[in-house]
């Protein structure tokens, strides 16, 4: 009750206080082709259950269709604008709604879209324990994804074998640790990362380290080595394919 009194109130402040600016993006973004400058897709919440997710559009009218759903830096579907708001994180700000609704949450597990979560180890399926988040920490370690999925010629295989493992495992350690405090924290470290993105991996580390986090995760985390294929939690096996995993 208390995160979603949070949530209620910081997203009604936000909205408010932003809705200039919001306003602005809509219009540049409807100008260039003139189409509804939001993205609404399905993503999966709370108990595995399918909601609305917004977005500022980023990429053209009907990218969706391609089949891709993770998205390199130099994916072709995505609009000058679109980088620009790509880049900055501010395409992600129309998700306010989503936490002023209550299908999300400030602080939570980035939500995935069903054809991701259907490959999820029974370890995973903890994540829908909470409700999805617009930042966590993988929202601060995979900042870049885009850079990350840059030259793989399948990004969605890539995700699954690169940023998966992590960004669960980042999930499943703020499930077990969820507070009030810990939200604060991924905050103030979320706008942190967008002045110094160092800094805010620096203190991100000292935080999952009191958090007695597994040593891996915190090296992964630190960013300071490639990502390599690894299994995702609950697996002894990397992805080797969306559709079905090789156990």
């Amino acid at each position: 009750m208390i995160k979603r009194i949070f949530d209620l109130i910081a997203s009604s402040f936000a909205l408010v206080l932003l809705s200039p600016f919001l306003i602005i993006i809509s219009f540049l973004i409807f100008v260039q082709d003139f189409h509804n400058p939001f993205y609404v897709s399905k993503r999966i919440g709370i108990n595995g259950k399918e909601f609305s997710f917004f977005k500022f559009r980023s990429m053209k009218i009907n990218a969706d269709k391609s089949g891709v759903d993770s998205t390199s830096n130099k994916d072709p579907r995505i609009t000058g604008i679109g980088r620009f708001i790509r880049k900055y994180k501010i395409d992600e700000l129309s998700q306010l709604f989503n936490v002023f609704l209550g299908s999300m949450s400030l602080v939570g597990p980035r939500p995935n879209v069903k054809r991701d979560t259907d490959l999820y180890t029974s370890l995973e399926k903890d994540l829908f324990l909470a409700k999805p988040g617009i930042t966590d920490f993988s929202s601060i370690v995979f900042a870049d994804e885009g850079d990350i999925l840059e030259g793989h010629l399948d990004p969605d295989l890539a995700y699954n074998q690169l940023i998966r493992p992590w960004k669960s495992r980042l999930g499943l350690i703020y499930i077990e640790k969820q507070s009030l405090i810990l939200d604060v924290k991924l905050i103030f470290l979320t706008i942190l990362s967008l002045v110094s993105r160092e800094k805010a991996l620096d203190r991100m580390c000292k935080v999952l380290e009191s958090l007695d986090a597994p040593e891996d995760v915190i090296i992964a985390s630190s960013r300071k080595n490639a990502f390599r294929p690894y299994p995702p939690p609950g697996s002894e096996s990397i992805v080797m394919s969306r559709d079905t995993e090789t156990l």
